[in-house]
């Protein structure tokens, strides 16, 4: 059973989100999975900071969603503890491990260029050695980190790539080109443009 002693879990993309508006609770957001016309879809639970994953693994089993759910978080302490309580269900490791929206940052700015060309080197060699030891079923990347080199590196290492965030229609035709196994968008929508598809 879920403890009710603590504050509920919501969902929101960030603090930032969190403080911005009203969001609903985890456990009312998986339940509206529940029921037409969202029964039918896969959910992908993300998980911000590390601590309640006992929390987070007993909402999707109390409301009967552990076949259709995954896991994806930046954190690799959560991944671990995830693995541990529901090994049954299916976890993404997303990358790079960043906090806050960091490219907005005005002092970044010129080191970000050299940064993001730096790690788009590397991840390929990261997921293929990481992947393994964590367990995990796909990756999760910032889309301008997406690469050839790092879709072959994953899939050769038997796992699925995602992308996020992106928006950009064009782009989005540039990574499916590239072989990624899924996008994440703020608006879906353009699903239809990119790829020929509705969003659910």
């Amino acid at each position: 059973p879920l403890p009710r002693d603590r504050p509920p879990l919501m969902v929101a993309h960030d603090r930032g989100d969190l403080a911005g508006r009203d969001h609903p609770s985890l456990v009312e957001a998986l339940d509206a999975f529940t029921r037409a016309p969202l029964d039918q879809v896969e959910i992908d639970v993300d998980v911000k900071l590390a601590g309640r994953e006992e929390e987070i693994v007993a909402a999707v089993r109390e409301q009967g969603l552990s076949d259709r759910v995954m896991f994806s978080g930046m954190e690799l302490e959560s991944l671990r503890a995830l693995a541990q309580l529901a090994p049954e269900m299916r976890r993404g490791w997303t990358l790079p491990k960043v906090s806050g929206d960091w490219r907005r940052s005005t002092l970044a700015k010129p080191f970000l260029r050299a940064a993001m060309a730096n790690l788009r080197a590397r991840l390929p060699r990261v997921v293929a050695s990481r992947a393994a030891e964590l367990g995990v079923w796909s990756v999760w990347v910032f889309h301008p980190l997406v690469s050839p080199r790092l879709v072959e590196s994953a899939h050769a290492s038997g796992l699925a790539v995602f992308a996020w965030t992106v928006d950009d229609v064009e782009r989005q035709r540039e990574l499916v080109a590239l072989g990624v196994d899924g996008l994440v968008s703020n608006d879906p929508r353009t699903f239809r443009e990119s790829i020929g598809v509705a969003a659910a």
